[in-house]
């Protein structure tokens, strides 16, 4: 069986993987890689972007054939999910990671957790319950949806207003929101008997915000180290990798029937989504005339007019020419009604290198000299390692099967939880006592 040449079928019976294997580490390069990207974008829009990258890299390294017919709509809930978490504010927090004493550390690292577990709670939530529908049992979606934006406002309303419990003041306090969003997607897919799914949320969480509290954990050490490189861009891949690692882990660690087939309809709606519309929205919050004419002025550019002008009709060009592309590969791959071909793949690094260089022409990548010292100068070699190691790769397909999943153990959640509170101690044990922290940080105390 090799799903990369379209042959062979799904297995029932192949030996299930670990976390560190082929399917775990590929998603998790990919999203890594696109979170980082997703840092010279920002908020709803580039979270969303990043997250159907992420999704789409485990539904390609899956070798799923039931998933491949549906990927553009994975891909949809993978990017809704992740990009819910873009509307917390972080920046704050981060500042509270750098002072001097263990309260303040600690919060800040505490906090960066719960950020990062609410990016990776809903993300792999959502990605999940899409893997898990079935002809037989299918999610109600908008009462899905209904139940989490309720729950989210109220808890946003109680926590906020009522409680006063502040995590960023004066900054946006919408994690609150996130956290009663997450719950409500906790509690649904709890009480529906979607355990894999679950299984998916609880393992995305607890790997997105390890990253986040990691991720910024590495920004303070190179910092401090005084080489200059874009740390921020490092904590934002570290948040992606593990994230992108947990979400994949609890996905080939869990037992998953056939998926039911989308209606071509909607496969199509949601590629032009994944492939029109969030490109749009991302160009209308970061090409604008302002801010490229700050990046020109801040490049030392004379004609700084036609720089402007030339940026965002690359912008146009660009979203032209990937959502032709996209829309062409899905009919091949639709139209011959097959198991396997190059085309959903294709999709995927189609994905990432749309992203990659949008991500380059609003920094004026391509104006800078050439230097290892830019976070930059690496995206395009990890998208070519990552096609390089799809085509290498040893033949693999998660398995199918006709057993129900177990529902998650108290015990493992417990686990995770332990975990977490063992990275925050130690991540601001070593900033305050380790000389990582500076007098002038952020304090919440």
């Amino acid at each position: 069986m090799n799903p990369r040449r379209g042959k062979g079928k799904d297995s029932k019976n192949m030996k299930r993987v670990g976390i560190i294997s082929y399917p775990t580490l590929f998603t998790a390069l990919l999203l890594g890689l696109a979170w980082a990207i997703r840092g010279h974008f920002g908020h709803e829009w580039g979270a969303a972007w990043a997250g159907a990258i992420g999704a789409l890299a485990l539904i390609v390294a899956s070798g799923r054939s039931d998933w491949w017919r549906a990927a553009p709509v994975l891909a949809l809930l993978g990017a809704v999910g992740w990009g819910a978490g873009g509307m917390m504010s972080y920046g704050i927090v981060v500042g509270y990671c750098r002072g001097t004493d263990f309260a303040n550390v600690a919060y800040g690292y505490a906090m960066l957790a719960v950020i990062g577990g609410l990016y990776g709670l809903i993300g792999g939530g959502m990605l999940g319950l899409g893997l898990e529908t079935t002809s037989q049992k299918r999610p109600d979606w908008a009462a899905l949806l209904a139940q989490m934006l309720a729950l989210g406002f109220l808890s946003w309303g109680f926590l906020i207003y009522q409680l006063e419990l502040f995590m960023t003041p004066p900054r946006s306090e919408l994690w609150a929101g996130c956290l009663g969003a997450g719950l409500a997607l906790l509690w649904y897919l709890h009480r529906n008997g979607y355990h894999a799914a679950l299984r998916v949320a609880v393992f995305s969480c607890f790997g997105a915000g390890a990253g986040f509290a990691l991720g910024n954990f590495f920004q303070s050490l190179g910092i401090a180290s005084g080489l200059a490189y874009n740390w921020w861009n490092v904590m934002e891949f570290t948040l992606g990798f593990l994230g992108g690692l947990g979400m994949a882990y609890g996905v080939v660690s869990s037992k998953w029937p056939q998926r039911a087939r989308p209606a071509a309809a909607s496969n199509w709606a949601a590629l032009l989504l994944l492939f029109l519309l969030i490109p749009l929205f991302n160009f209308y919050a970061a090409f604008s005339t302002e801010k490229l004419a700050r990046l020109a002025q801040n490049l030392q550019l004379q004609q700084a007019d036609a720089f402007v002008h030339t940026q965002q009709g690359a912008g146009w060009l660009l979203m032209l020419l990937f959502a032709a592309g996209a829309c062409w590969l899905w009919w091949q791959y639709a139209r011959q009604d097959q198991q396997w071909g190059w085309q959903v793949p294709g999709l995927l690094f189609a994905c990432v290198l749309y992203y990659t260089l949008f991500g380059y022409v609003v920094k004026g990548v391509f104006y800078q000299p050439y230097s290892l010292a830019q976070s930059t100068t690496l995206y395009l070699p990890i998208v070519l390692g990552a096609g390089l190691w799809w085509w290498w790769r040893k033949t693999y397909s998660l398995p199918l099967s006709d057993e129900p999943q177990a529902p998650l153990r108290p015990a493992t959640a417990l686990r995770l939880l332990l975990l977490w509170l063992l990275l925050v101690a130690v991540t601001a044990g070593i900033t305050v006592w380790g000389g990582l922290g500076v007098e002038d940080a952020h304090q919440r105390f």
